[in-house]
């Protein structure tokens, strides 16, 4: 994946990254705008292990899980190889400041063409949406880290593609947080046994209890049983052939459209 995009790029051509999570696929599912963004993404590959052992149960296995949380080394490395520059939105006022400290300090050949933290609210309002898209088109970034969580994020990169055609985006949710230190990630066992949501929801219960235990872990639960019945040729209505396209019309999540 990290080839493909920086192929693209010494071609010319733009992209849009999008790591769907289980929360993700939730909402895919229910909302039009939320699979657009995902129909309408470059690459899709999955971040989250229950899409994994979905993917393993229905007989149609994902090559690995992809978090952007990882992706925002690999790439930012990669990139710093091609000398090539990156930008950092979200987060909280100091947030990308300090994220932008903590990748000049890791990867010295990196140019970082900028960082912000957009006011709240800006995406409900046209002016200010439209100055951060042109604060951040005026640097000419050659790949732009969003982490403003699911949809937002995506929003905005919708209206930053035009604007940058040559780009790349990834919609990156915490992972701006987690280079500068102001979350934690969970312990590498607890992400590769798929504990990785639950040591999030132990960092910010209030949050996240709601998200992850009401909405979130059913649904998982749910997928994993219709992949099971997948795999049994019963009934094939998995939540998960439903990221893009109609139920008549199953698109795998996992790897470039």
């Amino acid at each position: 994946m990290i080839r493909h995009v920086v192929t693209e790029l010494a071609a010319g051509r733009g992209g849009q990254i999008v790591t769907p999570n289980v929360d993700i696929l939730r909402l895919t599912r229910r909302d039009r705008e939320s699979r657009a963004h995902v129909e309408s993404a470059s690459l899709v590959v999955a971040d989250g292990k229950p899409l994994i052992w979905a993917s393993q149960i229905a007989g149609r296995p994902l090559p690995a899980r992809v978090p952007g949380s990882d992706l925002i080394w690999s790439l930012s490395a990669a990139l710093a190889e091609q000398d090539r520059s990156v930008y950092l939105m979200g987060g909280a006022p100091s947030t990308p400041s300090r994220a932008e400290q903590v990748m000049r300090s890791r990867i010295p050949r990196l140019r970082i063409a900028g960082h912000l933290s957009p006011p709240f609210g800006f995406d409900t309002h046209p002016e200010q949406l439209d100055e951060v898209c042109a604060t951040v088109a005026a640097t000419q970034p050659d790949l732009v880290f969003v982490g403003l969580g699911f949809p937002k994020q995506e929003r905005v990169i919708a209206r930053l593609r035009p604007l940058l055609p040559r780009a790349w985006f990834l919609g990156c949710g915490a992972a701006i947080g987690f280079v500068a230190g102001v979350h934690r990630r969970a312990p590498q066992w607890m992400q590769l046994s798929g504990l990785e949501w639950a040591h999030r929801l132990a960092s910010e219960p209030a949050r996240l209890m709601r998200r992850y235990l009401v909405h979130d872990l059913p649904f998982a639960l749910e997928l994993l049983a219709v992949s099971a019945r997948q795999r049994l040729h019963l009934r094939p209505e998995a939540p998960a052939d439903r990221v893009a396209g109609g139920p008549d019309e199953p698109v795998q999540a996992g790897g470039p459209h």
